[in-house]
């Protein structure tokens, strides 16, 4: 979610520089916006990953139960 407000806010500092014809401010919008979108790649990566981790415990979690079952059934 820190990356979405970045981009908006970003978004909004380059309109208002455009309007203001302030090169300064319109940059730091740009560079913001940048900055945001950089952060929302990220967070979606994080997610990625945590549901990876989340899929590959839960294989391993039912691989170990069945190899306990089948150390009490021998």
């Amino acid at each position: 979610m820190d990356g979405k407000i970045d981009t908006i806010k970003g978004r909004l500092k380059e309109a208002v520089g455009v309007l203001t014809d302030n090169d300064h401010l319109k940059r730091e919008g740009q560079r913001d916006q940048v900055v945001g979108e950089v952060k929302e790649e990220a967070e979606r990566a994080a997610d990625e990953v945590q549901d990876k981790a989340a899929w590959v415990a839960e294989q391993v979690q039912e691989e170990v139960g069945r190899a306990v079952e089948k150390v009490k059934n021998a």
